[in-house]
């Protein structure tokens, strides 16, 4: 694992934006009978999620959260030194979409931006990158832009993956103050499980074809997909994550000189209630400290805990609170965080 720590350096505002198409999971597909889909929604705890428009990309919804954020905190965009949009649905293979943010928002062209292609884990990953820059002298602020369209790339017809993905954005202003003190990350992959979670065709490795487009039937159990679609293989996924990440949580609580009970929230990726559920026992965490976003929204991969937070502690937030997240999928990497959330001023979720 690698450990970062940094200090007087935090979140200064967090804004998210989600789809307006709500998708009900107990309607959403034909091709399965009603009660494997109520016995597929009622284990992984996903009631509703949010489809994005066939039109909406995930730099729409980053953008809305962006323009909610700015508008809400009077952001002087001369103070922004680095755009950073972390993704694994950006608008094009190129340019980044980061440096087309830059100009829609319109940020000068002094900005800096680059794209992060990062899962589950890389809320975390993106934080610590911001987190990075902002100790160089001349650098102010950091806006994060997270967002995803996952729903674009699951197959309806395939019962592993096709009640679990939504669709969101969220931008994070980050900056330098004292009052935010000491944070810490550890931050973990194995490349060795990169086929547990994984779309097969339409990179460089295996290029767009007639072939990869079409769809086929994959399994035993009768699931479809094309080889541009996602899958997953979630006994593995499970095994792998029961074991890894109560041990990296543990690490950073020590890196950290922390303790389970030092913490106002804590916040996980949103992959499924059982996961989160049995992570949440195993650590002996309080339920009343560890929020679920995941009925209403699903999986939203690395949008997943800043969406949690905004959504779920809006109101809940005082002054100053110590937090613990936790990413973890696709990669196979996972990360946490221990971080202060001082004066952090949240948006309304915006509609898109």
């Amino acid at each position: 694992m690698a450990y970062l720590q940094f200090e007087n350096i935090g979140i200064k505002a967090l804004s998210a934006a989600i789809p307006k198409r709500v998708i009900n999971n107990l309607e959403y597909t034909e091709h399965f009978p009603k009660e494997d889909v109520a016995e597929i929604v009622e284990k992984v705890g996903i009631y509703e999620r949010r489809f994005a428009e066939e039109n909406t990309t995930s730099s729409d919804l980053c953008f809305a959260a962006a323009e909610k954020l700015l508008e809400d905190n009077e952001i002087n965009k001369e103070e922004v030194d680095l755009i950073i949009f972390l993704s694994q649905t950006p608008d094009y293979r190129m340019p980044a979409t980061s440096v087309i943010l830059q100009d829609k928002l319109g940020f000068p062209k002094s900005t800096m931006a680059f794209d992060v292609n990062m899962g589950c884990a890389g809320f975390i990953y993106g934080l610590s990158i911001g987190f990075s820059f902002l100790q160089q002298p001349h650098v102010k602020k950091v806006l994060l832009l997270n967002g995803e369209t996952r729903s674009k790339v699951y197959s309806p017809k395939d019962r592993k993956v096709a009640f679990l993905f939504g669709d969101a954005g969220v931008a994070a202003l980050l900056e330098k103050n004292e009052e935010y003190g000491m944070s810490y990350f550890s931050l973990n992959s194995d490349g060795s499980r990169e086929s547990l979670i994984k779309i097969d065709a339409g990179g460089y490795r295996n290029p767009s074809s007639v072939d990869t487009i079409k769809e086929k039937v994959v399994d035993e159990f009768g699931n479809i997909r094309s080889d541009e679609q996602g899958y997953m293989n979630g006994a593995d996924v499970f095994n792998f994550l029961i074991r890894e990440i109560p041990r990296d949580i543990k690490n950073i609580l020590k890196f950290s000189k922390t303790t389970i009970e030092d913490f106002d929230y804590y916040v996980f990726h949103q992959a499924n209630k059982y996961i989160n559920s049995y992570l949440g026992k195993k650590l002996k965490m309080s339920p009343e400290k560890t929020p679920m976003s995941i009925h209403k929204y699903g999986n939203t991969s690395s949008v997943s805990i800043p969406l949690t937070i905004v959504s779920e502690l809006k109101e809940k937030l005082n002054e100053k609170n110590k937090v613990l997240l936790s990413g973890f999928g696709v990669g196979l990497a996972w990360a946490s965080s221990v971080l202060n959330l001082t004066n952090c001023s949240i948006s309304d979720i915006v509609e898109v």
